[in-house]
């Protein structure tokens, strides 16, 4: 029923009254309280010998009236009492049973809490009764909500939904529960997309808002905790109007009612409920109802009338009807006779059993074969309290204990709205949670699970698809973690995993692929001869070599004419040798860089380097020598005959091998693995080592080069025909210009191109070296054999 309150401010006010409508439902509830103890009453294990009475008071759902009735059961100010049968302590309260809310059971523990006087609620959920400090004399034989709502987050947990909206009452039950289960889901990594209340009090308006946000929403599953009128006005605003489908996740407050299931958009709801038990002869009383005996009750009476239509027991007004006695319960369609629905029922007979128990404990006896129980016994309620803690028995195969906070063990049923064959909506149980199992195992789900709409697929709830691995989750400014963007992995970096928050780094030795999800070690690169370049360059060594051995073999075979002898036919053999060597010397550079490898290649160029220039060098000071010769009174060529000139070469050869000793011993060059030039591959390449080292041996090889140069310049008028000077100043100009460009060359050619580099600036000074000083003789002595005479070269013919 609901109270009405009217107050005109000029006297004072009435007491709060209820009108409206019998509930159905909590008739129920109450004539389960009096079939218990009427059990109780006769049983002859528990108090035996001691009756049980009763009151019954109804709160209208509403704290006020809830507060006024707590008062009165506290005083004792009830208008009368049963005192027959030795009634020793009529009017006393041991006990309460209710309420069924959680705001008025909040308000009434808070006025009988002083009194000691033990509250067992049926109904009453709300967390927040679970504190003992506030609410020191609640127990309630129905889980907590914190239960619920930690099931309910498993539940949406299991099935994958990251996001959802959130609805609940505008009371203590609704803002408490939601409270707790958005705590939860939050550290599950669950995120709301909304989460507004409802209130079936509230203003039309407020309830179409909120309506319209479920209507408008991205989030198909939609999170009710709600009490059952909270919800009934909400679904009502909602079929007004088309909206998607929607996953509906619901509590016991209203999952269980039938009335509800006339809105058949909520196929496919989900929701615990408490378990189903039945009562052994609760379904018999229930229905045994008469006209006779319901005429004793004045509230019979008003179910009576109002369920059948008819008047009972008085004159009816015009257009009535006299219940005339045909009236059958067994046919009655109503929630008093919703047999399908014992669940909350069930508590209430729990409820009352808990008491008796805890009744019985502080004022019977048991031994081996008997019970004693002295009824005369003044007991104080805090006693009825103390033992309600302790209560631990079986009634009708199912137990009934509670936890330090006044709470039973959790256990659920999961229940889904499913359409039956006529078309309607159905209550099927498809899975079940039991909290006194280990943590991971409470939950079991059954597999004929019907979801929004009716289907068997299973929906999908998220803010942001998945991240694939190869990307990594950045979360969308001004919005929950469940919304993100995949951004891809950088550079070098992958993930392997799906919704990676961050992106790995790969080892330095190794580079994703192109999905960015696995690293795999990167390809090895050096100049090798299975590739075009170095055959290339292998080809011109090889080719350089063969042709400085071919213009030896001609310089042997006419070593006697006059050109090879006028040319210091010594020193020719052994630039030729050393020319051969340059050439040769390349082929070092190309393949696998190994320790023997990177110490031979640069040593063995640089050696035959100085060896070639030293040569040439020689041969230059010997045509200056020789002029200086031709001179009056000048014996110069005695101090730079064949000995001395055998012993410049080894000189400066030998300080080039100092050098390179030094360098070895040192700080030699070694294989070494590049990773900066390329990100995506390796550079196989030799190390200098000791970098001083490196630009010593070319120092000192630019040193004998320009040396040579300008001894060659300064021969180069000389008078004779034939004039070595001006070749090797062609061929050391050629040389110069090389090593001068190979320089920043070298420093600025990436991985194997620099040892291209360096291999070309070997083979064009060697070449240059080649052509300018030998071509022009090979030239004479295979085709202009005429010239090849001491005359002509004297320029006497």
């Amino acid at each position: 029923m609901n109270i009405v309150n009217q107050h005109d401010y000029t006297s004072m006010p009435d007491p709060l009254t209820c009108t409206g409508r019998l509930e159905s439902m909590e008739l129920r509830l109450v004539r389960a309280m009096i079939f218990a103890i009427k059990q109780i009453n006769n049983s002859t294990k528990l108090l035996p010998g001691i009756k049980l009475g009763y009151e019954i008071h109804d709160s209208c759902t509403a704290a006020p009236v809830a507060v006024h009735v707590a008062f009165q059961l506290s005083n004792g100010l009830d208008p009368e009492f049963n005192t027959g049968d030795n009634c020793t302590q009529s009017g006393m309260v041991m006990g309460i049973v209710g309420e069924s809310g959680s705001s008025p059971s909040i308000s009434m523990s808070r006025v009988i809490g002083p009194f000691n006087i033990p509250q067992v609620s049926h109904f009453a959920t709300c967390a927040c009764l679970s504190d003992k400090e506030q609410y020191p004399n609640f127990f309630r034989t129905i889980p907590s909500d914190n239960f619920q709502a930690d099931a309910m987050v498993k539940l949406v947990k299991a099935f994958g939904w990251t996001w959802i909206g959130a609805v609940r009452s505008d009371s203590d039950y609704g803002n408490n529960g939601m409270a707790v289960f958005l705590t939860r889901a939050k550290k599950e990594g669950i995120c709301v997309e909304y989460s507004e209340s409802v209130l079936q009090t509230h203003s039309r308006s407020k309830i179409k808002r909120v309506a319209d946000i479920i209507r408008r929403s991205t989030a198909r599953v939609v999170v009710v905790f709600a009490a059952s009128g909270d919800v009934r006005v909400l679904f009502e605003e909602l079929i007004l109007e088309p909206f998607p489908p929607r996953q509906w996740i619901g509590t016991e407050a209203w999952l269980t009612m039938t009335d509800l299931m006339r809105f058949n958009f909520c196929v496919g709801a989900l929701g615990f409920v408490i378990e189903r038990a039945d009562s052994p002869g609760l379904k018999e009383f229930l229905l045994d109802m008469s006209p006779s005996t319901v005429a004793l009750s004045p509230i019979l009476t008003e179910f009576w009338e109002d369920s059948f239509n008819c008047m009972l027991g008085k004159s009816p007004a015009p257009g009535e009807i006299t219940c005339d006695g045909t009236q059958d319960m067994q046919k009655l369609q109503d929630k008093y006779t919703d047999f399908s629905n014992f669940r909350i029922t069930n508590m209430v007979y729990k409820a009352v059993y808990a008491i008796a128990h805890a009744l019985h404990n502080t004022l019977c006896l048991d031994t081996n074969s008997t019970t004693h129980c002295d009824k005369y016994n003044k007991i104080e309620t805090k006693q009825v309290l103390t033992e309600l803690k302790k209560v631990n028995f079986t009634q009708a195969g199912y137990d009934v204990s509670f936890d330090e906070n006044g709470d039973p063990v959790p256990r659920y049923e999961l229940m889904n709205w499913q359409r039956s064959d006529s078309g309607g909506l159905e209550m099927v149980i498809v899975g079940h949670y039991d909290g006194a199992l280990p943590v991971g195992q409470e939950f079991h789900l059954k597999k004929n699970i019907t979801f929004m709409d009716g289907l068997k697929k299973l929906p999908k709830s998220v803010c942001s698809e998945n991240c694939p691995p190869g990307t990594r989750k950045v979360l969308q400014k001004g919005k929950p973690i469940c919304c993100y963007d995949c951004v891809p992995c950088a550079e070098g970096e992958i993930s392997n995993t799906t919704d990676s928050p961050d992106c790995l780094p790969c080892l330095k030795d190794f580079w994703p692929n192109a999905e960015k999800d696995t690293c795999f070690p990167k390809p090895v690169e050096f100049l090798s001869y299975d590739e075009v370049l170095g055959i290339i360059l292998a080809a011109f060594s090889v080719g350089g070599a063969c042709l400085t051995i071919m213009t030896a073999v001609v310089f042997f075979r006419h070593r006697a004419s006059p050109i090879v002898r006028a040319n210091n036919s010594e020193l020719s053999f052994l630039l030729l040798l050393s020319l051969t060597l340059c050439f040769l010397s390349s082929l070092t550079f190309i393949g696998a860089p190994s320790d023997w490898s990177c110490m031979l290649r640069h040593t063995a160029f640089a050696i035959t380097f100085v060896l070639c220039i030293s040569c040439v060098l020689g041969k230059t000071i010997v045509v200056l020598m020789a002029f200086k010769a031709t001179l009056p009174g000048s014996n110069v060529m005695k101090w730079f005959g064949a000995p001395q000139q055998r012993m410049t070469v080894v000189s400066f050869t030998s300080i080039q091998v100092l050098i390179c000793t030094i360098w070895l011993v040192v700080s030699p060059p070694f294989p070494a693995k590049n990773l900066i030039v390329y990100e995506k591959k390796i550079i196989l390449e030799c190390a200098l080592g000791s970098a001083i080292g490196f630009w010593a041996v070319l120092g000192y090889i630019g040193l004998l080069a320009v040396s040579c140069l300008v001894f060659a310049v300064l021969a180069r008028n000389l008078p004779d025909s034939f004039n070595e000077a001006k070749l090797i100043t062609f061929s050391m100009l050629i040389f110069c210009a090389v090593w001068i460009t190979f320089i920043p060359a070298y420093v600025s050619s990436p991985g194997k191109f620099t040892v291209a580099v360096e291999i070309f600036a070997i083979l064009a000074s060697s070449f240059g070296l080649m052509f300018c000083i030998f071509a022009p003789k090979i030239f004479i002595i295979l085709f202009k054999p005429e010239k090849n005479t001491k005359k002509h070269l004297m320029n006497k013919s």
